[in-house]
């Protein structure tokens, strides 16, 4: 929005350009019409009859999604474009697609077999196009209902399992993985790992770059979040044994920083050789998470450290802190009653009381 005082008069105005860049522009150029004595058309709206959801959906492109997205999310929405949203809806008029018509792309991808979270990924893109095209064309947003998937599995390794994994592995590739394992750290976190990231006197690792395959450059994290992970002694005296000033904490053979497909490569190779399944960098950050909640620590603590940017999505290891789960159940044991405390002080609140004999109740 554009929010301005001219000549003690206030105008407050959508603009065209979803950007505060595009925003500034444009109050810029209304300031100059003002000034030079012009009337603002505030009611003018840009007409979409003839407006299709192709043209639209390259334009919402070009100056949202460039603008806005990292190039990895870039190159992930222009796919969905081209092979998926395009393809359905690109003859339609923008202001013709309604909540139906969604329902019936919705149906048609279930057919194929395609995955109900694959298929609401494809209608997020869908919603957020639409989104933009309410707030510029001022046209009604339908409503997108997403599909119900299942939660996704959580696969994390044993500790024998990872200690087959390290055994099997040697050099920078076992330091990566005492990475992987001991910090949750994303693939993409250690390939873009820098020397200036890691804080020696406070032995801490700032998870400040994302290597990205799409535009071969550092990124930001997922969510564009900087977080700090201490380091544990093991893996700050290998980090230290291989210290350099500046530069890339792992390089390739070549002396380039990592390919996501040589990293998968790399583990899988390793897998082989312990005899264990094939597994994702991913499963190892889960394995960290998982780790920590099994011993003991809150959720609030694995979810700063993991990055998340909600606690929902901590919760998906909530069950595997079995000593958190087994005193929720140990509250139904015949030893552990509630009893009303009959002091008017308490009023109707109820007081835990734990039982030292089943027949006899010890007021605390």
């Amino acid at each position: 929005m554009v929010d301005f005082r001219a000549n003690h008069k206030r105008y407050r105005i959508r603009s065209p350009e979803n950007s505060r860049a595009g925003a500034k522009a444009y109050e810029a150029s209304l300031r100059h019409s003002l000034a030079l004595g012009e009337k603002l058309d505030l009611k003018r709206k840009e007409p979409c009859d003839d407006i299709t959801f192709e043209k639209f959906a390259w334009r919402w492109y070009d100056q949202y999604v460039k603008t806005n997205n990292k190039p990895s999310e870039q190159y992930a929405k222009e796919n969905i474009l081209r092979s998926n949203l395009i393809p359905f809806f690109g003859p339609m008029r923008i202001n013709e697609i309604t909540a139906e018509r969604i329902q019936q792309f919705a149906a048609k991808q279930k057919v194929t077999k395609i995955s109900p979270k694959t298929i609401n990924n494809r209608l997020t893109v869908l919603g957020k196009c639409l989104k933009c095209a309410n707030e510029w064309l001022e046209i009604p947003l339908p409503r997108i209902k997403l599909l119900k998937a299942q939660p996704p599995r959580t696969d994390y390794l044993t500790p024998e399992d990872c200690k087959l994994l390290l055994d099997h592995a040697d050099g920078q590739l076992r330091t990566m993985l005492i990475l992987a394992l001991r910090s949750g750290m994303r693939q993409g976190e250690i390939r873009g790992l820098q020397w200036t990231s890691i804080d020696w006197q406070n032995r801490i690792i700032t998870v400040r770059h994302s290597w990205d395959d799409t535009s071969h450059s550092l990124g930001s994290p997922k969510n564009n979040r900087e977080r700090h992970i201490p380091l544990d002694q093991e893996l700050f005296k290998l980090l230290g044994s291989i210290k350099q000033k500046t530069g890339f904490v792992f390089l390739s053979p070549y002396r380039k920083p990592y390919t996501r497909n040589r990293f998968i490569d790399d583990l899988a190779k390793i897998c082989k050789k312990a005899g264990i399944r094939k597994i994702g960098w991913h499963a190892l950050r889960h394995t960290f998470a998982t780790q920590l909640v099994m011993r003991g620590a809150p959720l609030t603590a694995v979810k700063e450290l993991l990055g998340h940017s909600s606690i929902t999505t901590t919760m998906r290891y909530a069950h595997t802190a079995p000593s958190t789960l087994r005193a929720a159940i140990d509250l139904l044991n015949p030893r552990t009653v509630l009893s009303a405390d009959f002091g008017h002080q308490m009023g109707t609140q109820w007081q835990q009381v734990i039982c030292s004999d089943i027949f006899k109740i010890d007021r605390p």
